[in-house]
């Protein structure tokens, strides 16, 4: 069995790929059972962000387990293999392990240090157990990526003041429109991630702002939120109205398709009307065919790196830290994992060793006779399971601890060998 990572991510792929390969949570189960179908994939657990998809799993044959998994990314994106595979990334055992504790700190994200995926990486476990995804491996993986989560925000200052997806993206909007004060405001969406830009705006300076929304229930929560700020709050069916009058748009929802494009724009501006959209959604709200339309600046979540680079320098101190307590972690997940791959032919030679000392103990005590064995049986007893624990301590400690994942296993056969042991299949 082997651990794989297989994805991509804002370091690999453009958003225009990211979008197409992106899986909504209503999907999720679907392409669970979809992956588990596969020959050689066991387990399996899907990370789907705006910046990243990531596909983990514990595979019987590595190299064929990666191929099912990169054949599933081009069935889903409907992608050429030759055209995605220049997108993707594949991690292996250590590698892929040590990447998604990075994930979960925050080390891999656009926004280094930013605190959300923390939180879709625990929903990605929880749902992965839900859909019957997970088996003993990723659930020990996942639970150790988020007590490496919390241990790298808890032990180190990266998480103090980082910014977020949606602050990056407010930034950007002040360096467009140089100040809020006089801006009409509005977002579209009112999910986190439209919290913490009503939460950047407000502090920005921003006075007028609405809220889009389907759900008014939600939109209203989210205004809660923020007693002190006169929010406005708009149904769907209201968008286009709220974009003619509004300067600045930011779109944040879990559409699959883009909400805003070329026609709708055009029909609904006035000619001299002037617009700046950021779309922090992946797949994106704002269509592709909106650049280029005059009077409209237009920016999406790969706009935001330039931003995000100074928050990477000021940072890297704190980076560095966390790097020391995940290599923690990942020799925990490490151990544990050398321990279970040892578990089958320890418990078999302990179980063997047990059955010659008892078969030999009750041929010793029948020889001393019956007065004498009952009087000393307890002492004789301890003496021989002392012996035997004594001779198998030193190799179990030694085979628990070997690192060289080949001389483990040459260890392993070697007694499977010497012993004539018989080895239940770990994972069955």
């Amino acid at each position: 069995m082997n651990i794989a990572v297989v994805g991509l991510s804002h370091k690999t792929a453009p958003v225009e790929i990211r979008e197409k390969l992106s899986i909504q949570e209503a999907k999720l189960e679907e392409s669970l059972t979809h992956l588990r179908g596969y020959p050689h994939i066991e387990e399996v657990a899907i990370i789907s962000t705006c910046n990243r998809l990531e596909i983990y799993a514990v595979v019987s044959d590595t190299e064929k387990g990666v191929v099912e998994i990169t054949q599933f990314l081009s069935e889903l994106g409907h992608l050429s293999l030759n055209y995605l595979r220049r997108y993707l990334f594949i991690l292996l055992h250590q590698d892929a392990v040590r990447h998604l504790l990075r994930v979960s700190a925050g080390l891999e994200s656009l926004v280094l240090g930013e605190g959300q995926i923390l939180a879709q990486v625990k929903t990605t476990h929880k749902l992965a157990q839900k859909y019957k995804g997970l088996g003993r491996l990723l659930d020990r993986l996942f639970k150790q990526a988020i007590t490496a989560g919390k241990r790298v925000r808890s032990e180190t200052n990266i998480g103090t003041g980082a910014v977020s997806i949606s602050s990056a993206a407010v930034e950007l909007a002040q360096s467009k429109a140089q100040d809020f004060a006089n801006r009409r405001v509005s977002i579209i969406g009112a999910g986190k991630m439209a919290r913490l830009l009503v939460q950047h705006l407000l502090a920005k300076g921003a006075t007028d702002i609405t809220i889009v929304n389907r759900s008014q229930r939600r939109a209203q929560e989210l205004a809660n939120k923020f007693p002190q700020a006169s929010l406005t709050l708009q149904p769907l069916t209201e968008m286009m109205q709220v974009v003619t009058t509004s300067h600045i748009v930011f779109t944040s929802t879990g559409a699959t398709e883009p909400i805003l494009y070329r026609e709708n724009l055009t029909t609904a501006l006035s000619p001299n009307h002037c617009l700046m959209l950021f779309d922090i959604s992946v797949p994106r709200n704002v269509a592709a065919d909106v650049q280029g339309i005059e009077m409209i600046e237009s920016y999406n979540v790969d706009d935001l790196k330039a931003v995000v680079a100074q928050n990477h320098a000021s940072r890297r101190q704190m980076a560095q830290e966390a790097e020391g307590l995940l290599e923690e972690e990942v020799e925990a997940f490490e151990l544990w994992w050398r321990s279970l791959e040892t578990v089958p032919t320890i418990s078999s030679l302990r179980t063997k060793v047990e059955g010659i000392r008892e078969q030999e103990l009750e041929k010793a005590l029948s020889r001393l006779g019956t007065e004498f064995a009952e009087k000393h049986q307890e002492v004789i007893e301890a003496l021989t399971r002392g012996i035997v624990n004594k001779i198998l301590h030193e190799p179990m400690v030694q085979l628990r601890a070997q690192q060289d994942i080949e001389a483990r296993k040459r260890c392993l056969q070697s007694l499977q060998m010497l012993f004539d042991l018989e080895i239940e299949e770990q994972f069955s």
